[in-house]
């Protein structure tokens, strides 16, 4: 299929104005633009019941969105896109107001140590954590431990993948799993990664310079924590659904750890949006088809925490 008309109308602008991509301008730069852009790709700002920034006892920020609803609620522990190295808080804003209010459920955002500042593992370190102090602090927060579950896009959902074979092993028992068109592979060398060389989209160089300043040394890519895709076993994992995107360098990695999940035992629903981008799960405000993925992952959401 060809790039959607809004997708394709996104492109021309972004030719038209010559927008410089994130790997030309220096990290101050890319982060501010990176925040910007989700910003005025997301819409207007959704109103929560409750919003509320919170710290962990070691240190790392966290903001819990809360729809209306006494008592314990189901809860989602989401991480935020950025190839690790740009993104925020506030970048998953809009997604998590959005996804608190539709599920509904609580849903709260950790915001984990950047690299290169914090090369791997700092990242996946600080998600699993942060999963098991909101877990522990369950009775405080409000939190559904039997409805537990983790999510996040791109690198955010490779690092809710890490943190679903962190607490296999280590807890806490985690009822689901949301992975935005997630990386899964370092160095993979997919036909979708091949392809990926559009220089107005995100692209292969994208990939290349994310994966750069994640990993301290080159080694670390075939830690399966960098690497879900290379664990030695998938089985155990919480259910899943993985959300690709047509035109996405990292779309065939993430399908194949559909793949690898389902081959596993592990309950698990793949859904590849045609003529999508990378990042356009986060372009509710622009995208029709972004507004469907999130109603599509609530629903999702809700069916799987309610069988939990």
């Amino acid at each position: 299929m060809p790039l959607d008309p809004q997708v394709e109308e996104l492109r021309a602008k972004r030719e038209a104005e010559n927008v410089p991509q994130l790997y030309t301008q220096t990290l101050e730069e890319a982060r501010a633009a990176d925040l910007a852009a989700i910003q005025a790709g997301g819409g207007d700002v959704e109103p929560v019941h409750l919003v509320e920034d919170l710290v962990t006892d070691s240190g790392v920020p966290l903001r819990r969105y809360r729809p209306e609803g006494e008592g314990p609620l189901p809860t989602l522990v989401y991480f935020f896109g950025g190839g690790w190295t740009l993104g925020s808080i506030d970048t998953a804003d809009g997604v998590c107001r959005q996804l608190a209010n539709l599920v509904p459920c609580q849903v709260i955002t950790v915001g984990y140590r950047l690299a290169p500042e914090n090369p791997f593992p700092a990242a996946v370190n600080d998600c699993h954590r942060a999963t098991q102090w909101i877990a522990g602090h369950a009775v405080e927060l409000g939190v559904d431990v039997a409805r537990l579950a983790v999510g996040g896009d791109s690198a955010g959902g490779n690092l809710a993948a890490a943190t679903t074979l962190l607490a296999r092993d280590s807890g806490p028992a985690l009822a689901a799993q949301l992975l935005v068109y997630p990386n899964t592979l370092y160095g993979s060398d997919t036909a979708s990664m091949r392809a990926g060389d559009d220089p107005f989209l995100f692209n292969r160089t994208s990939v290349n310079w994310y994966w750069k300043h994640y990993l301290a040394d080159e080694s670390d890519g075939t830690n399966p924590l960098a690497s879900p895709l290379l664990a030695s076993s998938h089985a155990g994992l919480p259910p899943a659904l993985v959300i690709t995107a047509e035109f996405d360098p990292l779309r065939d990695e993430g399908e194949f750890y559909a793949e690898k999940l389902y081959a596993a035992g592990v309950p698990t629903e793949m859904v590849r949006y045609n003529g999508m981008i990378h990042g356009f799960y986060t372009m509710s405000g622009v995208l029709d088809t972004a507004r469907q993925a999130l109603a599509d992952s609530a629903a999702w959401l809700r069916r799987t925490l309610d069988d939990a």
